[in-house]
């Protein structure tokens, strides 16, 4: 049943079908937690259940399926320990593949039990401590992949007796030492990634290190020697180290007395100076909020469970927290700093939020820059919580799952217009009106959060850009032009050219929100390929076919009738200012996405002509809790049965009945009138 759309979870009762042999569940929608039943299988030899959405812990039952040999629970949401149990598990001969969740804790020495494992991936994890010994006695394996973990600490010399290994794959931990020699006489090595680690000293030049494309070691800033290809320095010896370094004392000691005086005269300027300088508006985001520690956030979060996990970004996960002190919920986002840009993410997110202010800006309590109980660099952000999660929540609730069963399936049309107004201010102040022009350069439904009142605030500043000119340090403008340039579907076409992010930029990502928003269709819709995409859909539908395109959710409520000449089919014939309006907000969406920069709107404009358009509305008697003005009616006029006129009255608008929105209904003999 794999490669479907199932969801809902997996039946506990399944444990009893005890002669089951393979079950694939894999690349589905299914959540929940794994039940412990499925360890009644004992005669189950493969299990597959990646690609869903399984949370909780990996059942260590799993471990009474003592004839498993194929165990694949990749890409899912899983966290906590690995049971020693089940790595433990010598039926283990052809793949156990537990990749691309959020495993926290040691990789258990256990391991050592999976002698005829052949293939071996952890990747993708929260896994601390050391690689263990017990490794090298899983004699079997071809290829161990443990790459995007936490793992410090080097290379276990047990791994040389891995004789028919063919990948190693290291990369993205905090492995440090010398790259072992044993590495280079492992015939059957053809793949090596020790990529973004902190190794040092000569790499060796025999074996797969003369294969330069199947050898990664970018990130290791102290490896030097190697074949020419890697483009390393040269390995200095220690004799001509020492020599160089006598020179450059002799040096020093020659200029220091006149690089003594200008210091001694620059800092007694620069302290004059400082005098006369105004105050800063913030030097720092800790000076407006106390510094927490890597115990509080673990405590706040529940040891960082994956029950308080609500997103996932490219640099770090967020937790739900609740601060000991004084009770406050907080996001947290703790960042991945394994992950090539993470760090830089950081620093850039900081600056950008430390000295902004706004009401639509998430806005940033504090920082943690500490060390976990590991000693590995730690660093988060604490945020406000927004209670209603995310707009893409709220636009595909089916979608999503840490929040499905908590929020309304639908947003109504004018808070749909009163958040694209919140991101239009948002936008609006960072590009013109901060004290430096920001760009935020990853505009899409996920990082516009809401708050208890529907109010949207823009967040993730990871890709923010500082504008050249501005009074923001230089170092961060560099830091923040290096890496992605936003998302596939909402970055601008010029980007993929390699044009410099612009202001142009963000308002073309605002575009395609926009129309996002109200057609409910997402930019990378399948509907859209060759030529075709969400900004020439609705192009060609404006003006005749604009109900065609929007978002049915928004139609219901409008003035309808049923057509008897077409039963199937209901036609919503909206009045003319609900149709002008819709039509009015297409024409911002296409204009913001013109392919040409030099032919958008500019956000203030366009958070201008939204506010007409809002309160043109208002002037109906139309607001945010309703979907029709007070003293509203909607008719159904039929030559069906009554019976059934009345059923497709009670569908449509029985919550509005029930929450009060429509006051009365009445029956006649020629149909439903309410």
């Amino acid at each position: 049943m794999d490669l479907n759309q199932l969801s809902g979870v997996i039946p506990s009762n399944l444990g009893n079908l005890r002669n089951l042999s393979r079950l694939e569940l894999s690349d589905n929608n299914l959540g929940g937690t794994i039940p412990s039943s499925l360890g009644n299988l004992t005669k189950l030899i493969g299990l597959y259940l990646g690609g869903n959405n399984f949370r909780g812990q990996i059942p260590s039952h799993l471990s009474n399926c003592r004839s498993l040999n194929l165990l694949d629970l990749s890409s899912n949401n899983l966290g906590g320990a690995i049971p020693p149990q089940l790595i433990g598990l010598s039926s283990l001969t052809i793949i156990l593949n537990l990749s691309h969740n959020h495993l926290t804790g040691v990789l258990p020495t256990e391991v050592g039990n999976l002698r005829a494992l052949t293939a071996l991936d952890i990747s993708d994890n929260l896994l601390v401590g050391e690689i263990p010994r017990s490794l090298g006695a899983c004699t079997g394996l071809t290829s161990p992949r443990l790459g995007g973990n936490f793992f410090h600490g080097s290379i276990p010399q047990s791994i040389r007796l891995l004789g028919g290994i063919e990948e190693l794959d290291l990369s993205h931990n905090n492995l440090s030492g010398r790259i072992p020699e044993f590495l280079a006489v492992l015939r059957s090595l053809k793949l090596l990634n020790l990529s973004y680690n902190k190794f040092e000293g000569m790499l060796p030049r025999e074996g797969v290190f003369k294969n330069v494309t199947g050898t990664f070691i970018i990130g290791n800033d102290e490896l030097c020697g190697g074949l020419p290809e890697f483009h390393l320095p040269d390995c200095i010896s220690k004799s001509s180290k020492s020599r160089k370094i006598n020179i450059v004392i002799l040096s020093t000691c020659i200029i220091f007395g006149v690089l003594a005086v200008a210091i001694v005269l620059a800092f007694i300027y620069l302290c004059w100076l400082k005098k006369k300088v105004n105050k800063p508006v913030s030097s720092s985001i800790n000076s407006l909020c106390p510094n927490i520690s890597y115990g509080e956030l673990l405590t706040a979060t529940d040891g960082f469970s994956s029950t308080n996990l609500i997103g996932i970004g490219s640099f770090g996960s967020v937790y739900k927290g609740i601060l000991k002190d004084n009770g406050s919920v907080v996001a947290v986002k703790v960042l991945h700093l394994i992950r090539h840009g993470a760090l830089k993410s950081f620093i850039v997110e900081c600056e950008s939020l430390k000295n902004i202010k706004h009401r639509n800006l998430l806005k940033i309590l504090t920082v943690c820059s500490s060390t976990d109980y590991q000693g590995n660099d730690f660093k988060a952000l604490v945020y406000e919580f927004m209670v209603n999660g995310s707009l893409e929540q709220w636009l595909y609730p089916s979608a999503t799952s840490s929040h499905g069963s908590e929020l309304p399936k639908n947003l109504n049309f004018i808070q749909r217009i009163s958040i694209a107004i919140d991101v239009a201010s948002a936008l609006d102040y960072l590009h013109h009106r901060s004290h430096f022009p920001i760009l935020h350069c990853d505009l899409k439904p996920s990082n516009i959060l809401l708050d208890a009142e529907m109010v949207a605030h823009l967040g993730d500043f990871g890709l923010a850009k500082f504008l050249l000119g501005s009074s923001i340090d230089i170092i961060a403008n560099r830091i923040s032009s290096v890496g992605l340039r936003g998302t596939i579907g909402y970055a601008p076409p010029e980007y993929a050219m390699g044009c410099e992010v612009s202001r142009e930029g963000d308002v073309y990502s605002y575009g395609i929100l926009l129309l996002e928003m109200f057609t409910g269709l997402r930019p990378t819709d399948n509907r859209f390929g060759d030529n075709l995409t969400l900004h020439s859909f609705v192009a060609a539908a404006l003006l005749e076919r604009v109900l065609e395109v929007t978002d049915q959710i928004l139609l219901l409520g409008r003035e309808c009738h049923f057509d008897s000449d077409r039963p199937q089919h209901w036609f919503c014939q909206s009045n003319v200012i609900f149709q002008e309006c819709l039509v009015m907000i297409y024409n911002i969406g296409v204009a913001c996405s013109n392919e040409v920069p030099g032919k958008r709107m500019s956000i203030s404009g366009v958070a201008n002509q939204l506010q007409k358009i809002r309160e043109k509305l208002f002037a109906l008697g139309l607001h945010e809790q309703d979907e029709l003005p007070q003293g509203a009616k909607m008719s159904i006029q039929s030559q069906v049965p009554l019976e059934y006129t009345c059923m497709i009255l009670h569908e449509t608008v029985c919550e509005k009945i029930t929450s009060g929105i429509i006051l009365e209904v009445s029956i006649s003999p020629h149909g439903c009138d309410g």
